[in-house]
């Protein structure tokens, strides 16, 4: 898809919407409308209409219905244009993807071009960003660098989780379900006041439970895998001594012991591709450990002060985690010169974990924001994070029942600042131009040591080797945004995002540290937002590209369980998305969303390993042995294609009562699992479905018969390329029963 093609299809887009609004039907009797969702991409409070970039919400019964099986955050993946998430830890270190553009890095310490925010705190560490959705308002979705107002590591976009606020009147619910594999999940927040008009809190609380399902057929234990349990809660509170001043506080913590990614050995077919023809979710073949635990705790206070007109916003957020995960990573039992071994061919046993023994960080901004109502609206503001993580890396003897056999630690510090300042001026009625700019400076202190090399590796202790890479770049965008007509918004925007340098360095089975350097971004969007025939329907269109210039890209596996950051010299991407809402009658809702998305890498010069397992590598081979040209390959976990729709239909019942029926899908087309392309570490494409059949009470008591990915679509969603052709795949088919009581 060419520019030319490009900029035809936005007039498309433009000139579609005008002729939608002049032949929309002013005779709807019948006033019904969809009340307009109210976003914080810019940092206020605005109308998604007003917004000139693409942002989705995910709200209300839609968002409880997506999450209706406790699974984690993973819950989002393809259920908005272009978002992609995935994980190798399970139910932790999710792994987030906005038009193409993520991390397939695994390491403890990897930093993703995706940021994910929690109360407008940004959570740095991938195992942060695994925090249970669960009592929030709204999620957003910001597509496109977001370089001005939130900085360092947005050149993908932003995912924002926005929890409900404490109320000053009481109210509350408790959501508890059963399911299969004997799950449990309970869900509940009390809110109100404590002193009338000045103080009120709220208090969240979340647990979700599923009993082990997974037979190990190596060991003849039943049930002995692919379980969890998982413990959330926030407490909230919310002070208003005086009209002028709010302070809010949050304090939430997790806890979660259970199963961590389990690993199939030989699932993926030699030479095909796909899933072996005997696969089977329910039993396991492994002779190694599988555990995982996960703790945090965080902070967050914001104070408010309104001085005259303009408000003065300060928000202070802490975090703590510590992890400890350990798999089985070769997927089988024994290896070729120790059998018995299986399913298929076991190279060498491979038995590994990671920890984080302690983490903290520290994020501070302060900003000073204008009346929004204004001609001239701007805010402006300072911006400090501090993160330090230790990291310990373990090797075990299998064979050996399970000795350590090799530890490695790394310890790393990231220092960032940034000034910000933001405006926007409505230069006439119906024009408006929007202007940003940010100034960052990255500081990272990396040090790595190996203690105790593996035996097989035949290496002694190294290091530490120490890297100290920094950097000051500028980030910012430009928009401009016209209303067309009453009810159609369009708008322009170019914006220009970066991430600063990363360092990998897993020194158990390697001797070197690797660093990437900065990437940046450029980004251009147009669109046109819809808002037609009185309100019942919402239509959001947008196209997009993007020239990235260094991006950092993590060539994972190989030969050996290790993991290498690379630059490489151009990325391109281009893309067209589309969101639809429609209330056709009273008693029906559609939404649904559309996107594709076109990367290419563009480096001549960029070439990697390939795989170590027999898998079949479809790139020209270099003059290097074992390495191949990733030149004009897309990205990896980056489809093309994906699309998701939901219905819901309520019928009103004698006596006040209601029965809503719902049914969603999400697709998404092919997906590559690393940097090369090879035949096996593929899936040609997904496609989960759910429904939700729900009784409700006059009095505010509800029963519903849940089903997820009711199909039962099995597809691998990753692998590991260094022993054999193992593969993990997406949640099973599940089903449960509901109770919700609100009042």
């Amino acid at each position: 898809m060419n520019y030319n093609i490009q900029f035809c299809a936005l007039a498309i887009l433009v000139l579609l919407s005008i002729s939608l609004t002049v032949g929309a039907d002013e005779e709807i009797k019948e006033v019904v409308k969809m009340e307009e969702v109210v976003v914080t991409a810019r940092k206020r409070e605005q109308r998604s209409v007003e917004v000139p970039l693409s942002v989705s919400s995910i709200q209300g019964e839609k968002f409880d219905t997506l999450r209706s099986s406790g699974m984690d955050v993973r819950f989002l993946s393809n259920r908005t244009p272009s978002l992609q998430i995935e994980s190798s830890f399970g139910r932790i270190f999710p792994r987030f993807y906005i038009r193409g553009l993520g991390n397939t890095d695994f390491d403890l310490n990897a930093s993703q071009p995706v940021s994910v925010l929690y109360d407008g705190v940004v959570l740095e560490n991938a195992l942060l960003k695994g925090f249970p959705a669960f009592d929030l308002d709204r999620v957003e979705v910001l597509r496109g660098p977001q370089g001005t107002l939130f900085g360092r590591n947005t050149p993908a976009g932003i995912v924002k989780f926005e929890s409900a606020r404490p109320t000053q009147t009481l109210e509350g619910y408790g959501q508890l379900s059963y399911g299969r594999f004997n799950s449990s999940n309970f869900e509940g927040a009390v809110s109100g006041p404590l002193v009338p008009s000045v103080l009120s809190a709220r208090l969240s609380l979340l647990t979700q439970w599923r009993e082990d399902w997974i037979d190990n057929e190596h060991t003849d234990e039943e049930g002995a895998l692919g379980g969890h349990r998982d413990l959330a809660g926030r407490l909230q509170l919310l002070w208003t001594p005086m009209p002028e001043l709010e302070a809010w506080l949050k304090f939430h913590a997790r806890d979660l012991d259970g199963t961590a990614r389990l690993f199939r050995a030989n699932i993926l077919t030699q030479g095909e591709g796909g899933l072996v023809s005997d696969f089977a979710r329910d039993w396991i073949a492994h002779d190694g450990r599988n555990e995982q635990t996960l703790s945090t705790r965080g902070l967050a206070v914001e104070v408010r002060y309104d001085i005259g007109d303009f408000q003065l916003i300060s928000l202070t957020g802490a975090e703590q985690l510590t992890n400890v995960s350990r798999g089985d990573i070769d997927g089988g039992y024994g290896a070729v010169f120790s059998p018995p071994s299986g399913p298929g061919e076991i190279p060498f046993p491979s038995e590994t974990a990671s920890g984080i023994p302690a983490l903290h960080q520290f994020s501070q901004e302060i900003r000073l924001m204008s009346p929004a109502a204004r001609r001239l609206a701007y805010q402006f503001g300072v911006y400090y994070f501090r993160e330090f993580v230790e990291m310990e890396d373990f090797n075990y003897n299998t064979l050996g029942s399970g000795t350590l056999d090799g530890m490695a630690r790394q310890e790393q510090e990231a220092t960032a600042r940034a000034v910000f300042a933001a405006l926007t001026f409505q230069c006439l009625d119906d024009l408006e131009l929007g202007a940003g700019v940010r100034l960052s400076d990255d500081v990272k202190n990396y040090t790595a040591w190996r203690e105790t090399p593996p035996a097989v590796t035949e290496a002694g202790p190294l290091g530490p080797i120490h890297q100290n890479p920094q950097d000051t770049v500028w980030s910012g965008d430009l928009s401009l945004r016209y209303q067309v007509a009453p009810g159609v918004q369009t708008y322009l925007r170019a914006a220009r995002g970066f991430r600063a340098p990363s360092i990998q360095g897993r020194l158990l089975f390697g001797d070197v540290v690797t660093v990437a350097d900065t990437e940046t971004i450029l980004s251009f969007e147009g669109g046109t937002k819809l808002r037609l025939w009185k309100q019942r329907l919402h239509l959001n269109l947008a196209a997009f590209q993007y020239f990235m210039q260094d991006q950092q890209l993590t060539a994972v596996g190989g030969e050996a369980n290790f993991n290498r950051l690379v630059n490489a010299d151009s990325t391109i991407g281009r893309g067209i998305e589309a969101e639809l809402t429609f209330l056709p009658i009273t008693t029906l809702e559609v939404s649904a969303g559309l996107s594709y998305n076109q990367t290419r890498i563009d480096d001549p010069n960029l070439a990697i390993q390939g795989c170590g397992a027999p898998c079949t590598v479809l790139d020209p081979q270099t003059a290097a042995p074992g390495t191949f040209s990733i030149n004009n390959n897309s990205l990896p976990q980056a489809p093309g294609w994906i699309a998701d729709i939901s219905l819901r239909y309520m019928l009103p019942l004698p006596g006040g009562a209601r029965l809503v029926a719902s049914t969603d899908w999400a697709y998404r087309s092919r997906v590559r699992f690393f940097l090369y392309e090879s035949v096996e570490f593929a899936d040609a494409w997904l496609l989960e479905g759910g429904i939700r059949l729900a009784y409700l009470f006059p009095n505010d008591i509800e029963v519903a018969f849940i089903g997820r990915n009711i199909l039962n679509d099995t597809s691998p969603t990753g692998g590991i390329d260094f022993n054999n052709l193992t593969g993990y795949v997406n949640e099973p088919r599940f089903w449960s029963m509901e109770l919700v009581r609100r009042f």
